[in-house]
């Protein structure tokens, strides 16, 4: 409070990784303190770092951190899941390309400790099929088959939020601003990976293929990404969450209404 010149604390959230508060500055301006906890500083510090590179371009701003806490803008507005659980598909894939353009804009120097992708993704390949529904097995394997091809074929290697969703982006006076990076370095493309299996509470929706083929669309019209290689990374991390759910104890029967539609998609592309 005091290095900040904080006036008021008012708690607002504990999540399992970190404790949030609305605060004052100066009895005036509000602002945000999102706390750490612990067990996942390096992984969350390494996101917070990212979102201060962004330096408020497509993203919340931070205006410091010190050691396990981080003072940033305070975001207020609903999340862009809102307007596309409402039906607003298509204007909310739209934004997403719009806040990736900016968050993907050269900047230097880029952060030191991000997380490479093939790292990420180290869990989908030592995971046991058996993990897996049987009937789903053969999901498994396509999807991992579709990501070692991915990274047999690199390409330009820049920061990437790591899970951009439809959740993860808030509204604002400066429009839609994206925050809880992750903190990776790998292919532009996966960036967009989450969307395709987002926003929460509406799998009917990305597991539908037209609503996959419109994304995809928008996305590579929009970023110029290709549009098989978008697809090809969105299959490959719904498996990949798929992973992290099963060691976690979760049911995956969400991922699996939309992975073989996203296969088929990537096939036909």
């Amino acid at each position: 409070m005091i290095r900040w010149s904080l006036t008021k604390s008012t708690p607002v959230a504990e999540t399992p990784r970190s404790w949030i508060f609305k605060v004052e500055q100066n009895g005036r301006n509000l602002a945000a303190l999102k706390i750490l906890k612990p067990v996942v500083a390096e992984e969350e510090g390494r996101g917070s770092r990212l979102l201060q590179w962004y330096g408020g371009d497509g993203a919340a701003t931070v205006f410091d951190i010190h050691e396990s806490t981080i003072f940033m803008e305070w975001l207020d507005g609903g999340t862009l899941g809102d307007p596309v659980r409402a039906g607003r598909d298509d204007e909310g894939t739209i934004a997403i390309a719009t806040v990736v353009a900016k968050l993907h804009q050269p900047r230097d120097p880029a952060p030191a400790d991000l997380q490479p992708l093939r790292e990420r993704f180290q869990p989908l390949f030592d995971t046991d099929v058996r993990a897996w529904p049987h009937t789903a097995r053969d999901l498994y394997a396509r999807a991992s088959g579709i990501a070692l091809r991915l990274f047999d074929r690199p390409t330009a290697q820049i920061p990437l939020h790591g899970d951009l969703h439809h959740d993860n982006i808030h509204s604002s006076d400066r429009g839609w601003l994206a925050i809880d990076p992750k903190g990776v370095l790998g292919d532009p493309s996966y960036d967009l990976a989450n969307v395709f299996i987002n926003p929460l509470r509406a799998n009917n929706m990305a597991a539908d293929p037209h609503r996959i083929a419109s994304r995809a669309d928008i996305l590579s019209q929009r970023l110029d990404y290709p549009r098989k290689r978008l697809l090809g990374w969105a299959a490959a991390h719904a498996a990949l969450s798929a992973c992290w759910d099963l060691a976690d104890g979760q049911p995956i029967t969400g991922i699996l209404a939309v992975l073989p539609n996203l296969l088929s998609a990537y096939d036909q592309a």
